[in-house]
């Protein structure tokens, strides 16, 4: 089975007609600001590359890297702008002391588009996410402030992030019924090791037009085979984004025995087709037709070039098989309920149920 392509072979963006590359640059690494990314002369390097090799699509956010992410992404977008697709986000907090300058609501979304604006040093953004669901902001003050900056042309389309699936399936319909601007992208974690939102986030975003754009679609690091088991012992206490790349990866969940149970056979399948873990991993995520750009995270122009051979990973159906088996997740209720053979009987008798095309 092929994943095979360039970054120049463009995919639509969810039900929109943006193009965009089949997978993206991640600017969360660009700045050391947290102790663990690319200074700016690395960061360039890597985003003039993957610009050469037919790149578009780029991902950054208000809050990665303390506002220097925005500012690089802007100095190294300059002279080309319009050719890019900037994708960032709001919800993320500038001022912890602040009740209003974190969350979903309409005053955090305005003075945090017009910040991104001066750090990227543009008149417009892309495609803004909401980052985060906050639980506290009403989904119509969310959909109406994002279309009203829409309309006055300093976002283009708009997406969200890290969000449950019945708030986003009921977001997109009353995007529809009052005519405002509709979600296009959904960006979640999806990896090997992060299959869970198979179960609803996943066939919500294809049924509902919203491009699938994975983040960590390499388990935080730990599919690319550079853990052990000696690692999973990270001492005590909360990781913070600020530390180590290991600490993070624990914080987050990733950092797992299972986790590297999952690494181990992508090692093993990257040995027999030729290819590296990282290479395995990124086109795995590739085959799920719900995907349109897993994201990049890389800190260096070796690690680029390293993910961009997954774009060649062809595997064979017994490899994905295997894959998929290491990595399988219950479906949980009611989908494990709904492929039983009883419900299936009492629902469809003796009539083979119709295929959906």
């Amino acid at each position: 089975m092929s994943t095979a392509t360039t970054l120049d072979t463009y995919r639509l963006l969810g039900r929109s007609g943006l193009r965009v590359s089949p997978l993206s640059l991640g600017a969360m690494t660009f700045g050391n600001d947290w102790g663990w990314g690319a200074e700016e002369a690395e960061a360039r390097r890597i985003f003039d590359t993957y610009l050469e090799r037919g790149g578009n699509f780029i991902d950054t956010a208000n809050q990665y890297t303390n506002g220097s992410s925005e500012r690089l992404v802007g100095k190294f977008a300059q002279g080309r702008r319009d050719e890019l697709v900037i994708a960032t986000k709001y919800t993320l907090t500038g001022r912890p002391k602040d009740p209003n300058a974190g969350g979903n609501h309409r005053k955090s979304m305005v003075r945090s588009v017009e910040d991104s604006l001066r750090k990227l040093d543009t008149d417009y953004i892309d495609l803004l996410y909401l980052h985060a669901w906050d639980a506290t902001t009403p989904v119509e003050e969310v959909l109406r402030a994002m279309d009203d900056l829409v309309r006055a042309g300093k976002l283009i389309y708009v997406g969200i992030s890290d969000t449950p699936a019945w708030q986003v399936a009921r977001m997109q319909a009353i995007a529809d019924l009052r005519g405002w601007s509709p979600l296009i992208a959904l960006q979640i974690q999806y990896s090997l090791i992060e299959r869970t939102v198979e179960r609803e986030l996943m066939p919500m975003a294809k049924e509902l037009g919203l491009g699938v754009v994975p983040w960590s679609p390499l388990g935080m690091g730990v599919l690319t085979g550079k853990y052990s088991r000696a690692d999973l012992d990270i001492g005590g206490g909360v990781p913070e984004a600020i530390g180590t790349r290991k600490n993070i990866a624990a914080g987050n969940g990733a950092l797992t025995e299972r986790a590297l149970d999952i690494a181990e056979v992508v090692k093993q399948i990257a040995r027999d087709i030729g290819k590296t873990p990282a290479q395995v991993a990124l086109a795995w995520t590739l085959l799920n037709p719900a995907v349109t750009s897993p994201i990049m995270g890389v800190r260096t122009l070796a690690q680029l070039h390293d993910n961009l051979g997954a774009l060649e990973v062809e595997f064979s159906d017994a490899q994905r098989a295997r894959l998929d088996e290491a990595s399988a997740i219950a479906a949980g209720f009611p989908h494990d309920f709904l492929a039983m053979p009883l419900v299936r009987a009492v629902m469809f008798g003796e009539v083979r149920p119709p295929v959906r095309l």
